[in-house]
């Protein structure tokens, strides 16, 4: 099975939580609510870390305009049924 790059969390007892996972290496959970990270990944200490650190950065961004954009297909797909 291929999972998309970015998928969307959610959880009923962290209603304020706006999870992203990255399903790539490197894995990882952002929360966009509160910009934490969760790496699922245990060998990134042996990755160069300046290029690890740009990587991370991009991929972070790159997780809150899948959000941006997955927002605005859902409110698309909203305006378009009423």
């Amino acid at each position: 099975m291929q999972l998309p790059k970015f998928l969307l969390a959610d959880h009923y007892q962290y209603s304020d939580a706006i999870w992203v996972i990255h399903t790539e290496y490197p894995k990882f959970i952002i929360n966009l609510a509160t910009d934490e990270v969760h790496w699922l990944e245990d060998n990134l200490e042996q990755e160069n870390e300046n290029d690890l650190s740009l990587e991370m950065l991009q991929l972070i961004e790159a997780a809150g305009i899948f959000y941006d954009q997955q927002m605005q297909q859902y409110e698309n797909d909203e305006n378009t049924t009423n």
